[in-house]
């Protein structure tokens, strides 16, 4: 068990998904350390914990955060996510997000970190069977990514897999599908640059923050012919990995766990559930399908309830467009207050 009071070391803390798991962390009575280059990461976001600016490859920078904070576990978001991206820069994705990840577990290894907890993604499944009635998708599913991105996800994984076993660490994968929402009380929330999320830039079209919204297909095998997703709250995405930190496996251990709600949302019941919100309609096209783009993707997620003991507690629709309309209508920081102190154009945090 990790006390309370230990360090936890977590890259990309300074990132969307990890400001706000450095935040649980911090109410869990746990010391959370930013590891951030700040790339894609907001400094306005580091309000829980220390910060170390410096970047994912630096195999020595990590050695010694690790062993300066006397670190008792590592929490991995750092790395590039936009899946178009990922296609058009291979190169970029392989070395940020595989080549980074080495250098975590190699710096884990010499300063004898024993557990790592690793931001994962539904895009290690890739495409499945075209049936819009098709089940919810377990851990067990093929593992076929079709995005460059999926595939450096599903190659972590396997790497953490494989160090555990040969050193003697613990790790644990996060899968989840889609992250929403943002911070209850307004102190942080969902800030890329550039956004490519469906809800921030609906909900920019919604507030005319941004042109209108273009919804890719709208002739998919589903009740009104958009995409369905699986969106989870920020926050109960925070609070699963504070779980799995703790999480009972013998060291060389490796265990792999979806984090979903079970309920698949449409693109044009995320549109209504905004207009709602925002008291008006959200401006919008329908333009072509994307390459790749499943029908459905809906997580099966008892893996996560029957050994974590966690379940998402604010992952409806409505409150989650609540809390991500709230954030933008006052947000604390964004785009224009990025720290552009790292090389924004290669490097990037979850």
């Amino acid at each position: 068990m990790i006390r309370s009071g230990a360090a936890i070391l977590v890259t990309g803390g300074a990132g969307y998904i990890g400001a706000h798991t450095c935040k649980a962390l911090y109410e869990a009575g746990l010391n959370p350390i930013v590891y951030d280059n700040l790339s894609n990461g907001h400094r306005a976001a580091v309000r829980w914990g220390e910060l170390v600016v410096a970047d994912i490859r630096d195999c020595f920078a990590l050695r010694s955060a690790m062993i300066n904070f006397s670190v008792a576990g590592v929490i991995n978001f750092a790395g590039l996510i936009e899946v178009a991206r990922s296609i058009e820069r291979p190169d970029l994705f392989y070395d940020i997000n595989v080549a980074g990840l080495a250098c975590v577990l190699e710096a884990m290894h010499e300063a004898e970190v024993p557990r790592i907890v690793f931001s994962s993604s539904a895009a290690i499944y890739g495409q499945p069977r075209a049936n819009s009635k098709v089940s919810l998708l377990k851990e067990t599913a093929a593992k076929s990514p079709i995005s460059t991105y999926g595939d450096t996800k599903l190659t972590g994984e396997r790497m953490i897999a494989a160090f555990s076993a040969a050193f003697g660490l613990s790790g644990v994968a996060l899968r989840y599908f889609n992250a929403a929402g943002a911070d209850e009380a307004g102190l942080i929330g969902e800030a890329h640059e550039p956004e490519t999320h469906l809800i921030p830039l609906a909900i920019k079209a919604a507030l005319g923050l941004g042109g209108p919204l273009t919804i890719f297909g709208a002739d998919f095998p589903t009740p009104d012919g958009s995409c369905i997703r699986d969106y989870v709250h920020v926050a109960d995405l925070a609070s699963a990995h504070v779980a799995a930190l703790n999480f009972p496996l013998a060291a060389g251990g490796f265990e792999a766990m979806n984090l979903g709600t079970g309920t698949g949302t449409s693109v044009f019941e995320v549109i209504a559930a905004i207009d709602s919100a925002v008291g008006r309609p959200t401006p919008y096209s329908i333009g072509r399908r994307r390459n790749g783009d499943p029908a459905r993707l809906v997580a099966a997620s008892e893996r996560a309830t029957r050994k974590l003991g966690w379940r998402p507690t604010h992952s409806s629709i409505s409150e989650i467009v609540r809390s991500a309309v709230a954030w933008h209508r006052a947000p604390a920081y964004g785009a224009e207050g990025r720290d552009k102190a790292g090389l924004a154009d290669s490097r990037g945090t979850a």
